[in-house]
Order: C-alpha cells, then structure tokens, then sequence
C-alpha cells in the first residue's frame, strides 16, 4: 500500500491498482454453509455501486451519519468502503434516531424503523439474495444496487481529517482509521499476500481491523467468518489449510 493512502478508499485504490485479481475478502456463514470469496476488483465493484446508490439515489453528502446495524458479513465491509468513498460517517451499531440514514439487517428491522431518513435493508442471503418480501419502509439492497453504475466519483473530494468511523464510543478520522489499520496490521504480522481468519465481530474496532481494515492496509486478505463457533477442531483446521491462512485474530 502507499505510504500516502490516507482514506480506507485511498486503500483500496491502491489495492486495485497494485493487484485486482488477489483474493481480498473470503467469507463463511458457518450457520448457512455460505462462502463467498471476492477478489480486489470485485469487491471493488461493489463499493463503487454502493457508493453510486449512497451519493446518488440516499442523497447522501460528506459528513451525513449512517447507522450501520449489520453483522461481519462481506457486505458489511462494502458498506464501509463505500461510506468511506462517499465520505459518510459509518456509525456502527448506532443509534438510528439519531443518523441521517440508516442500513440495516434482517433482525435489526424494528429498530432501524427509528431513523427518519432514508433506511436500507439487506437479506444477507446467499449470493447477494433480496426478501422474498422487501420489508416496508425500506429500500432492498439487492433490488437497488445492480442498476447503479460501476465507476464511483465523489461530488466532494473525501476530507482525511472529517470523521470517517464511530465505533464503541469513539469517532475516528479517516486518517486516523488508516493509521491504526496499519499499526494492527504490524501487530498482527501481516505482510502482502498474508491470509488472516477471523470469527470476530463488526462491533467493535477489533473485530473491523482485523476483519477488513488492517489485511486492506497491509495488502492482505481476510477469511472473514460468521458463527465460527459452529466450527469443530477438525473443521476449522481443514479451513485454515484449504484458505493458506498464515495468521488468526479470533
């Protein structure tokens, strides 16, 4: 990565440019049987249409606050790049009467019904998949998002010194989110083309850098796994050899 990254967008610019076929984000739902792996230039593509319907179809601008009440999910981390591109506060976990807009999960629906913006609901089933029924009140991602274009330009250069990420009682700049991802990514001895797996949460920042911001600031990958629990002895050694994991954060 660049030494000048100083936006979590900057990062994976940088991660695109340098090679957009690596794997970046490998995900398992332990409860589904899902896996998902995406390369740079994918996920790259989803942030970008992401970001396309945040700036365009939410009217989302620099600053605006998100709650985002969604799990360790490989969405999730698109939402939070495309938060980042946009330059939207990703308020994880927070409260959605408060924010200006609002993405939530399928549990989450009830409380999200708070935000008098505008509210997003994702399915989070396999391959992307919509509700069967989208749930009143919300925009369904997987209905809005293939549409959008597959090049995302800011209205507004992103400011590296604006809030970027509020998490567990602290608001963190975009600059200072990188700064961090890439001090994690040290003491978690991550290296280009390194293979981190994680069961941790999207709740908490150690469970965001270990789950995508420090692999994205040290050109690692992530094995990005939801209810790893379910996993015995002998299933979660056959993923950490059949993912070349070389490091764990769980």
């Amino acid at each position: 990565m660049n030494a000048t990254d100083r936006t979590p967008a900057d990062l994976l610019r940088s991660a695109l440019a340098a090679d957009p076929g690596r794997p970046l984000v490998t995900f398992y739902d332990d409860a589904t049987g899902e896996r998902v792996e995406l390369s740079v230039a994918t996920f790259a593509n989803w942030v970008a249409k992401t970001a396309n319907l945040l700036q365009g179809d939410l009217a989302a601008e620099p600053g605006d606050r998100l709650a985002l009440l969604l799990p360790a999910h490989w969405q999730s981390a698109v939402w939070l790049l495309a938060c980042s591109s946009v330059g939207v506060v990703a308020d994880v976990q927070g409260d959605p009467a408060g924010a200006d807009l609002v993405v939530s999960g399928p549990d989450t629906l009830d409380r999200a019904r708070s935000c008098r913006g505008e509210r997003v609901a994702l399915a989070l089933r396999p391959l992307g998949g919509r509700f069967p029924r989208p749930p009143e009140g919300f925009a369904d991602y997987a209905v809005e998002v293939p549409g959008q274009g597959d090049r995302f330009a800011p209205f507004a250069p992103v400011d590296p010194d604006g809030p970027a990420l509020a998490v567990g009682g602290v608001t963190l700049t975009a600059s200072q989110l990188v700064a961090r991802a890439r001090e994690d990514a040290a003491e978690l001895g991550l290296l280009p083309g390194s293979r981190l797996l994680t069961g941790r949460t999207y709740d908490d920042w150690a469970g965001l850098s270990a789950g995508l911001f420090a692999p994205l600031a040290a050109g690692a990958s992530v094995v990005l796994c939801r209810h790893l629990g379910q996993l015995d002895e002998d299933g979660l050694a056959a993923r950490i050899e059949s993912e070349r994991v070389t490091g764990r954060a769980v």
